[in-house]
């Protein structure tokens, strides 16, 4: 049986086919019936067929069943199917446009990041560049701050040279006024003498025994400590020697430091009806001294020795020069020790000094004067019935009194208020207005005078700022004058 099996298999297929109008039953053929028919067979009435089919080499069990009964089309699915393929499309046309557009955005992207690419490399390049340079700027601040140090400690070193040398200047003036004050009585004591030969035998002798007694008589408040003290102004060297009055005037002083270029010469005195020294340039007008010039004063109050540029042809004369400014021959930025006790030329442009001028307005009533010229030639002034400085611990406070004149009043803006140099800085502004105006003055907030500022030639200059030599009330901030003096005199 299985070798009949291996070599042909008949199968039977039974197709039952549904019938319209039957009653849906199928009816299932005997395998012996389907043998002994035909290979096909129909029945018309069963609505039945069976096909009998030969599948060699197969090793099948069993029926299997087809229904080749043709399904009906349906037309509404047909239809659906069509809307729904075109609905797919247009979804499909969609998305294959957005996957352009995707696509271009790509395509952006990557030229975006090429150029972040480059732009970070040249980021990179500027970096460096940067750190390279501050670098070398670091380096040169501190090349810069060594220049600095060595500039301070060569500073340094230059005021104490112009300290020492000023304490010599100090000795010096000493010994140049007990010379002068000798000269003079020499000179008295020879116009009393006869020019016989038993009055010069006379002379001599008053002479070798006189002078240390007259001295005193002289001099009565003269000590050896005033000796010791005297400001430093002096005449500088290149300038010509003073003019002499219609008096005449003695003549400098022989000298051992002719040699010696930096020591100051000698000042030549005029001649004087009394040798002095006097309280004060009122004192000298009143001695009987008309002539303007360089006289030794006295300051009582202090027992000390200053000399000063007495003016006796302006204002009833009588006047004690403090200040003058002329040519600009003199740097006025200084510090507070020399503002302290003078510096200058008194036959030019100086200052007297802000201890010696404590001291001789101490020993009466003062009142000021400022004088000021243009460059056109026209000449103002501006007084105040009283004037006076406070002491050096109240950083010699200005007080002044009413004010009368041509110049308009631009000092009382300044009255109360404290000196300030660079190197103390006193006034009402945050920062120094030494610093900004060139100079020492008694500063507010901070100036609308500054008569020891710069020298400007020429009237109006140009500067970052207001620096120059100038009145406020007279041709206002941006004009220097052309020549200023301070006086002062008993009231």
């Amino acid at each position: 049986m299985e070798k009949i099996l291996t070599t042909g298999l008949i199968l039977f297929l039974t197709l039952c086919l549904d019938v319209p109008g039957t009653d849906g039953r199928k009816e299932e053929a005997n395998v012996e019936n389907a043998q002994k028919r035909p290979s096909r067979s129909s029945d018309a009435k069963g609505g039945r067929c069976s096909y009998t089919f030969i599948v060699p080499q197969q090793k099948l069990t069993g029926a299997l069943c087809l229904n080749t009964q043709s399904a009906a089309t349906n037309r509404s699915e047909v239809a659906e199917l069509r809307v729904e393929l075109r609905r797919q499309q247009e979804q499909l046309e969609k998305l294959r446009g957005q996957l352009e557009q995707e696509g271009a955005l790509s395509v952006e992207i990557r030229a975006l990041r090429k150029e972040s690419n480059s732009m970070n490399s040249r980021i990179a390049q500027l970096y460096a560049q940067l750190l390279h340079e501050v670098i070398q700027k670091k380096d040169q601040a501190l090349e810069q701050q060594r220049v600095e140090n060595l500039l301070l400690n060569a500073t340094t070193q230059a005021l104490q040279v112009s300290s020492n040398y000023r304490e010599l200047e100090k000795k010096y003036g000493a010994l140049t006024s007990m010379m002068s004050s000798q000269n003079q009585f020499i000179a008295r004591l020879e116009k009393q003498c006869q020019c016989s030969a038993t009055h010069s035998t006379h002379l001599s002798s008053v002479v070798t025994s006189e002078p240390p007694k007259s001295s005193s008589n002289v001099h009565p408040n003269y000590s050896s400590e005033a000796k010791e003290i005297t400001n430093d102004v002096q005449r500088d060297q290149s300038a010509p020697p003073p003019k002499q009055g219609k008096a005449g005037g003695v003549p400098s002083l022989p000298t051992t430091t002719d040699n010696t270029p930096t020591g100051p010469p000698f000042i030549s005195f005029p001649v004087t009806k009394t040798p002095g020294p006097w309280r004060d340039c009122q004192h000298v007008l009143e001695s009987g001294e008309t002539t303007s010039g360089i006289y030794l004063l006295h300051l009582q109050s202090a027992n000390r020795l200053v000399q000063a540029w007495c003016e006796q042809s302006q204002a009833q004369g009588g006047w004690t020069v403090i200040q003058r400014r002329q040519d600009g021959s003199v740097n006025f930025f200084r510090n507070w020790e020399q503002y302290k006790q003078g510096f200058g030329n008194l036959d030019g442009e100086y200052w007297l000094g802000l201890e010696h001028l404590y001291w001789l307005t101490k020993q009466a009533q003062y009142k000021l004067r400022v004088a000021l010229e243009d460059w056109q030639g026209r000449q103002v002034f501006a007084e105040y019935d009283s004037f006076h400085l406070e002491l050096e611990s109240d950083w010699y406070r200005l007080r002044l009194g009413q004010y009368h004149g041509t110049a308009g009043d631009s000092l009382s803006w300044h009255n109360n208020k404290a000196f300030t140099t660079l190197d103390r800085d006193k006034d009402g502004y945050t920062g120094n207005c030494a610093h900004y105006q060139k100079g020492g003055w008694w500063y507010h907030m901070c100036a609308h005078s500054n008569l020891n500022g710069v020298w400007y030639r020429g009237g109006h200059y140009r500067s970052r700022y207001q620096d120059g030599v100038y009145w406020a009330e007279f041709h206002g901030g941006s004009y220097s004058l052309k020549r200023v003096s301070m006086m002062v005199k008993p009231r």
